[in-house]
């Protein structure tokens, strides 16, 4: 199944990278490792789209949850947040999926801004984080 397999990432970059205890994650998306987007929905025969900002961002920080993982860390390692939204009237959805994730007491600190546009014409999201996980020593 394609969720099983990894997302290559679209340039000269890699999903993460790590900086002694640091982990850094690149800008990430809803796409999926088949290259389509999770979270866009065709609503009628003439091919319009509802571009669900609910869905993306789940799918962002499950995207952004897998990446950590192959370096032995979770969301509860995130300590930055920084989102990028294409319409911040989509703000209210995303904040309402990005709380199912963290909270204000423990999550991490969190910047939000709005852009003109991200690398493909139906992303409403895009989500890089920073988290702080001590390296285990070498046995």
């Amino acid at each position: 199944m394609s969720e099983n397999k990894n997302v290559t990432p679209r340039g000269a970059y890699p999903h993460t990278k790590r900086v002694s205890d640091f982990i850094f994650v690149s800008g990430t998306s809803s796409r999926r490792a088949d290259n389509t987007i999770a979270g866009v929905d065709i609503i009628d025969d003439m091919g319009t789209k509802h571009l669900n900002i609910e869905v993306q961002t789940r799918e962002v920080l499950k995207n952004i949850e897998k990446n950590l993982a192959k370096e032995g860390a979770t969301l509860k390692d995130v300590v930055d947040v920084t989102s990028f939204l294409v319409n911040m009237n989509d703000f209210s959805g995303y904040n309402k999926t990005y709380a199912e994730f963290f909270d204000v007491e423990t999550g991490p600190t969190r910047t939000t801004v709005a852009v003109h546009q991200l690398p493909h014409p139906d992303l409403v999201v895009e989500i890089k984080v920073m988290a702080y996980k001590k390296l285990k020593p070498n046995h």
